[in-house]
């Protein structure tokens, strides 16, 4: 079972070596700090100081992660997660076995998305929901970009107009629309595909157990029927044994007794 349980934390994150590796409690502790910061994270352009929490919270929980390695592991899982969307339940939960904490963060992500669009709000709010379905790795390149180019795209910004600024806001709004709402369609249509096979594969098992059990349990019925007949037979044959036995004591008694009345007569 040890063997078993490194192989699988092997299988998930060969990392660095230079760092001690993640085990899978850690993993998930460290998944549910990073689910609990996720609104944050999407709605803040730099992160750095959320991997800084991200990273006391994990020594709060006796783990001790630098921001760099808790950047690193988040961005690894949402590899392996995006890597499983073409693989089978079974081959999914073996080959990557945080999937579901994964599906559970990003499917509130849509919620929160689907939410906004309802709302319908102002055009700040589309890009932020639209932000949303970022990835860590376009998060760490936002990052990077508004580190490395902050002057020159402060720059850039006081240099276009405000005429320009509105028309391509307009022009672009559209358009993003429609790619919002063909990727919640996409999205869905996944989700529901995969509830749909999760249930027929929940539904057979299920069956297969109940067959089992009822297998087991006419076993079990025939075991029971053959031991009450064999000590049926056992007593009938006790009993039999015991009438033989009273039976031949009885001509024992009185051959016994013959034997001494002629005795006496002779005597």
């Amino acid at each position: 079972m040890d063997s078993l349980h490194h192989r699988i934390a092997a299988n998930i994150d060969p990392g660095d070596g230079r760092f001690p590796q993640w085990s899978i409690q850690e993993t998930r502790d460290f998944l549910v700090i990073r689910s609990e910061l996720d609104q944050t994270f999407i709605e803040t352009k730099r992160n750095k100081v959320l991997w800084e929490v991200v990273a006391t919270k994990m020594k709060e929980r006796g783990y001790n992660r630098s921001t760099e390695q808790c950047k690193s592991k988040w961005k690894n899982l949402v590899t392996r997660y995006k890597g499983c969307e073409t693989m089978e339940q079974e081959g999914m939960r073996l080959q990557f076995p945080f999937y579901n904490e994964l599906q559970t963060i990003f499917t509130a992500r849509m919620q929160r998305m689907l939410w906004m669009e309802a709302e319908g709000g102002a055009s700040g709010s589309k890009k932020r929901s639209s932000g949303m379905l970022l990835s860590s790795e376009d998060e760490e390149e936002h990052e990077e970009s508004d580190r490395e180019k902050g002057n020159i795209g402060s720059k850039k910004k006081r240099k276009v107009t405000k005429g320009s600024a509105s028309t391509s806001t307009h022009g672009s709004s559209g358009g993003n629309i429609s790619d919002l709402k063909e990727v919640l369609e996409e999205f869905m249509k996944q989700q529901m595909q995969m509830e749909m096979e999760w249930l027929k594969a929940f539904e057979a098992r299920e069956e297969e157990r109940k067959a089992r059990e009822a297998e087991w349990r006419q076993t079990m019925e025939a075991l029971e029927s053959e031991r009450v007949a064999n000590e049926r037979m056992w007593r009938e044959r006790e009993e039999q044994r015991r009438v033989r036995e009273e039976a031949r004591a009885e001509r024992r008694d009185a051959l016994i007794t013959e034997l001494l009345n002629r005795l006496r007569r002779d005597g």
